[in-house]
């Protein structure tokens, strides 16, 4: 009698193990090594476009018509962040104001964030590798560094006084926007002279509608100086902000006005350009708009795309303001009037712009 056929190599019942046929194997193995070759071709091919797209960069950079950075800094000028690809990306870039869309000069001073007045500057960086780590550099009128600080997160906002006398900085400590729910900053203020600290302003005392408030959510950003001892800035609890005054000497911030967020004081001390928010936190939309502080009236201004920045004032009567290119990374310096006219581009391949007049 023949013995009935084998079939455990199609699945047999009870658990009985599932015998592969060769055939199979090397099937399946030669796809295998096809897929991983594929792979590796692919990821060959995608290697070797970044390195043509870094030296097309590169090519370009290098043929770009630049300026002489002495020579700027004796006009009146805009110092901003260079954001066009190439080696030079994230140094620091001057262009006249006569010219902000023409050729620039650039300084070897790389920034995540750069702020910049006639005496000297503030430069927030990150030095990214196996751990990343932070500093801030403040500069001298030539904008080259004199004096390293700590600072203890990823760079966000930069400001200094009008003497450059007083240097702030917000930095995130968790999140990486403000548009996470859970974000926390650190704000602090330093002597620019000495390097010398005056503490993160979650320290000062707060006075909110005449009384002593204190809660374990607040967070402070967005530094805007008035003096080398007054500033303002936003004070975020309790899902609210709120844009405050505050004395460095005195160690006090005095909450002002609701809704608001990254002041900026004008030239002429007497209005203040921030963004508005609006809708829920997980889909926030910001406008830009001006508070005048003699009269507390609020004007939106004729930019009505959400943007997340610290206005700049260009004059008494424009602000500029960094707007990404789309998915790109590439970012540009607009400007918009305070009210008629339209937004225009100013600065192409720029963000952090500081309007300086020797």
């Amino acid at each position: 009698m023949s013995k009935p056929e084998d079939r455990r190599g199609e699945g047999g019942a009870g658990g009985a193990p599932v015998r592969i046929g060769r055939g199979r194997v090397v099937a399946f193995a030669v796809i295998a090594v096809l897929v991983i070759a594929g792979g590796g071709t692919y990821v060959l091919r995608a290697a070797r476009q970044s390195d043509a797209a870094v030296a097309a960069a590169a090519a370009s950079e290098s043929a770009t018509p630049r300026l002489d950075a002495a020579a700027v800094l004796t006009v009146p000028h805009l110092v901003v962040r260079n954001t066009a690809l190439g080696p030079s990306n994230g140094e620091i870039a001057l262009v006249p104001l006569s010219n902000p869309g023409g050729p620039r000069a650039l300084v070897d001073v790389r920034c995540e964030r750069v702020y910049s007045v006639a005496a000297g500057g503030f430069c927030l960086t990150a030095h990214r590798g196996v751990v990343t780590t932070y500093q801030g550099r403040l500069l001298g009128p030539d904008l080259h560094p004199v004096r390293d600080v700590k600072i203890v997160g990823g760079p966000s906002r930069a400001r200094v006084s009008a003497d450059a006398t007083r240097a702030a900085s917000t930095v995130f400590v968790s999140g990486h926007s403000y548009m996470d729910t859970g974000f926390s900053t650190v704000t602090e203020i330093v002597d620019a002279r000495s390097g010398k600290g005056f503490g993160n302003l979650e320290t000062f005392r707060i006075v909110k509608y005449g009384r002593t408030y204190k809660s374990i959510d607040v967070n402070f950003w967005g530094v805007t100086f008035a003096s080398d001892d007054e500033f303002y800035a936003t004070l975020g609890t309790k899902g609210q902000t709120y844009l405050v005054r505050g004395s460095v000497a005195a160690r006090t911030v005095t909450v002002l006005h609701e809704n608001v967020e990254c002041p900026s004081l004008s030239p002429d001390g007497t209005r203040i350009a921030f963004k508005k928010a609006s809708g829920p936190s997980t889909a926030r939309k910001w406008r830009f708009t001006v508070l005048d502080l003699r009269t507390d009236v609020e004007t939106p201004l004729p930019e009505t795309r959400s943007i997340d920045d610290q206005l700049a004032w260009l004059d008494d009567q424009h602000v500029m303001y960094g707007v990404p290119r789309g998915s790109s990374g590439r970012v540009d310096v607009w400007v918009s009037p305070l009210t008629g006219g339209t937004p225009r581009l100013l600065v192409p391949d720029a963000d952090s712009p500081a309007a300086v007049r020797p």
